[in-house]
């Protein structure tokens, strides 16, 4: 179980580009929970909290391909500087706002989010288009389980440090930290990048140069999927937090939302190691059934809750979520053509934003007007639909199909 870690280990740079990026990601996970609680607190709805995080998501989302194929075409490390130093002004400008614009000023924020996000620095996208390109053959098989794990990693790390901040200073803190964070993972990813030789993009075959990668079945279908998929899981960190601020103990959110991530980081580590190839639906729809067991002990189902009960149920239901997003991650790999790899995984980006964008005012409106019970159910609905479309996801060709055998 411990030789594709083995292996992975010994690819030079690899382990320092994986570190990299996660510390240049890390506050994707950490800027929605603090940014739900500053907009929840500055206009008392959870409603409009949503509707500017979704505005956030949104905007990372629509410059998500023109992120990648500049990556593809041109210096990474140009295009990182820029957007790194647009987003942490962005960030900046979203912490004042509540300050100096009354409530009903909203829509300012949503708008300097969209902005914001429009400037996400393309760490993602340049990471997982670099994997191909540092290692091959049976070295490749466990890089985007690997990735995913440490992934899940920034969904403890993330929100539990954005969680204590809000709790013991404030929600502008938390997402003035977040920016920090986010400018300087992302030079150190920059760096970690000319290291490794990856900052210059590999050429484009001519054949593909022309044609849309949405045009591809399979790959269109694959990136619906990671829509569901974000969905479901942002709609219970939406969840979490609501049900933490109503009992008065935002820390809460930070914890459970740490124990869901550690069971995620268990069952991808475990499945990494695993031989054999994914069976893709079925990953997707493990991760839905563990969000469904989430909903007969959230309110008003049960009334009151208990953290304890609440934390069992996502501890066991996380162990399907890394191994559900490796498995994604390693379908579009696979499916992307040679030298668009960073555009493919740009429209991932947009895909998942946009679930997010979607996902977030619905579970907002549940949590308002029903109970994180309800809010879990549209999580789950999430999931099943994800299911259904991951079995109808083709594998990718003999040629690369190898990339995802342990995924």
């Amino acid at each position: 179980m411990l030789r594709p870690y083995r292996q992975l280990a010994g690819v030079p740079h690899l382990v320092s580009l994986l570190l990299w990026s996660i510390v240049g990601r890390v506050h994707l996970t950490g800027t929605p929970l603090a940014l739900s609680f500053l907009v929840a607190g500055w206009t008392g709805s959870y409603a409009l909290a949503g509707v500017v995080g979704g505005a956030l998501t949104l905007g990372l989302g629509v410059a998500g391909p023109v992120r990648g194929r500049a990556a593809d075409r041109a210096p990474a490390s140009g295009l990182l500087l820029v957007t790194g130093g647009l987003y942490g002004v962005g960030i900046a400008v979203l912490g004042v706002l509540p300050t100096v614009l009354p409530s009903g000023a909203w829509p300012v924020a949503a708008l300097a989010a969209f902005l914001t996000g429009l400037c996400t620095p393309p760490v993602t996208q340049l990471t997982r288009a670099s994997y191909p390109r540092m290692v091959k053959g049976p070295v490749q098989q466990a890089v985007y389980t690997v990735e995913a794990s440490l992934q899940e990693m920034m969904y403890i790390v993330g929100p539990m440090m954005a969680a204590m901040l809000v709790a013991f200073a404030s929600p502008r803190t938390a997402i003035w930290a977040c920016g920090v964070l986010a400018v300087a993972g992302t030079v150190g990813f920059l760096f970690a990048l000319r290291r490794a030789g990856l900052d210059e993009p590999v050429p484009r075959p001519e054949s593909h140069s022309g044609k849309t990668l949405l045009s591809d079945t399979g790959l269109v279908l694959s990136l619906l999927v990671a829509t569901t998929t974000v969905m479901t899981l942002v709609s219970v960190d939406m969840v979490i937090i609501a049900w933490a601020r109503d009992l008065g103990r935002p820390a809460m959110a930070g914890i459970l939302t740490a124990v869901w991530g550690v069971g995620s980081v268990l069952g991808g580590l475990i499945i990494g190691g695993l031989r054999g190839e994914p069976r893709f639906a079925l990953r997707i729809g493990l991760m839905a059934g563990g969000v469904a067991a989430l909903i007969p002990v959230l309110p008003p189902i049960l009334t009151p809750s208990s953290p304890w009960l609440i934390g069992a149920v996502l501890a066991v239901g996380g162990l399907a979520i890394a191994p559900a997003i490796a498995a994604n991650n390693a379908r579009v790999g696979g499916l992307a053509p040679h030298g668009r790899r960073a555009e493919a995984f740009g429209w991932m980006t947009m895909a998942t934003t946009a679930g997010s964008a979607l996902a977030l005012p619905t579970a907002g409106w549940l949590l308002d007007h029903v109970g994180p019970a309800a809010a879990a159910g549209s999580a789950t609905a999430a999931g099943l639909v994800g299911t259904v479309l991951a079995l109808r996801v083709p594998k990718p060709a003999p040629e690369v199909a190898e990339a995802e055998t342990s995924a």
